[in-house]
């Protein structure tokens, strides 16, 4: 006889448990509410997703993906992220008058896990996606949203990481001259392997100069100061179009009264391939991975046929979570004990109560063995039992 998997899930799958989901349910409209007040519209888009399409747009690594086959045989996706759907969904229908489009989604996604490690392969994002829109006054509206959002859904500390991915291919490219020995030393940034980093440098066949231009550019972090020092590591102008840019995005931080939230760091790149230009991640507390990220992405809709500049960001629900830690407590805080001959009685009472706002429970009084244990969930129990025409007893 085989074996029973009676409490067992697919590997990275998580229940949410009520006062989980109550706490989601509840950041989820703070922030999705605070989205709508910047004129942000929220689509939907389907869990199931073409490999020919989503599956080789996304940045997602294909190692990481869920495929399944369809009646015809085509090779179908779960959707590892949302920015490659908006776009389809963009390319194909939205940009026709050629108007920046402000977009928005709350929806789950999933990335397959080899082995757990409290990794998850199904998790909520929120996020945005402005497409259209070539500015830096885009960019930073991103950013400024991003904030006011996590500050909306009562997130105070946290600080936003900004750097820029041209600048750091173009400034790799001058001094190592081939793609394939930027990427072997980018892949330490993106782990944030630095020690690693300098080893790596320490080998190569580069002059004394060179070298050590690589080593300082892991000093470029902090406030406004830092694009002052990226410029000292430049030659030939090689870089300096990604540094107005950024130093324009501080002039618009500073703007929207955000500056303090922003931190510069040339050092930070993306598993997300297709970021093009400013991106940026946020942490918060002691969570020790980003709780969200965005960036300019502007080349991803030439793959479903249109020309577009874009830039976006999505913040991790359960990362935040774990950020925000208590919000409250979720459950009903009202409750009605009622017996048989009072059950209309209790039925009307709780209408009232939910007309002004309060959870109720009602809760037949002979389907409860231990009611010491019943009322000690609640703020406040109410007996409507015995005869009809007594007063609650509370």
């Amino acid at each position: 006889m085989s074996r029973l998997f009676m409490f067992e899930k697919p590997l990275g799958m998580r229940d949410t448990l009520p006062d989980l989901f109550e706490m989601k349910s509840t950041v989820r409209s703070l922030i999705e509410g605070e989205m709508k007040l910047w004129g942000y519209q929220f689509i939907e888009t389907p869990t199931l997703e073409y490999y020919e399409t989503i599956g080789t747009a996304s940045a997602i690594l294909d190692q990481k993906l869920f495929k399944l086959l369809d009646q015809q045989g085509k090779t179908l996706v779960l959707r590892p992220d949302m920015t490659a759907p908006i776009a389809r969904v963009a390319a194909s229908h939205l940009l026709k008058d050629e108007l920046p489009l402000r977009l928005a989604y709350s929806a789950k996604v999933y990335r397959a896990q080899q082995r757990e490690g409290g990794r998850p392969a199904e998790f909520e994002q929120i996020g945005v996606e402005c497409i259209g829109d070539h500015t830096i006054s885009a960019d930073g509206e991103g950013i400024a949203l991003m904030i006011s959002s996590l500050k909306e859904a009562g997130l105070e500390d946290f600080q936003l990481s900004v750097g820029h991915i041209g600048f750091v291919r173009e400034f790799f490219l001058h001094v190592l001259g081939t793609e394939e020995r930027v990427d072997a030393l980018t892949r330490y940034l993106y782990e944030k392997n630095y020690v690693g980093y300098r080893e790596h440098v320490k080998s190569l066949a580069l002059s004394s100069i060179d070298k050590q231009r690589l080593l300082d550019f892991l000093k470029l972090r902090g406030g406004e100061e830092i694009i002052g020092q990226a410029y000292s590591l430049l030659e030939n102008g090689l870089g300096k179009e990604a540094l107005i840019q950024l130093q324009q995005l501080w002039e618009i931080m500073t703007d929207y009264g955000q500056e303090e939230k922003v931190k510069f760091d040339l050092t930070l790149v993306s598993h997300m391939s297709y970021y093009t230009g400013i991106l940026f991640e946020v942490y918060a507390g002691n969570v020790g991975f980003p709780i969200g990220n965005g960036g300019r992405y502007d080349l991803l809709l030439e793959k479903f046929g249109k020309s577009a500049a874009a830039t976006g960001f999505a913040i991790r629900v359960d990362r935040l979570l774990e950020a925000l830690g208590d919000i409250g407590e979720n459950e009903p805080s009202y409750c009605i004990l009622f017996s048989q001959e009072r059950r209309q009685e209790a039925f009307r009472y709780a209408i009232e109560q939910r007309k002004s706002g309060k959870k109720v429970v009602l809760q037949d009084i002979s389907g409860v063995k231990d009611i010491d244990a019943c009322t000690s969930q609640y703020e406040d129990i109410v007996f409507l039992v015995g005869k009809a025409g007594k007063e609650p007893v509370r």
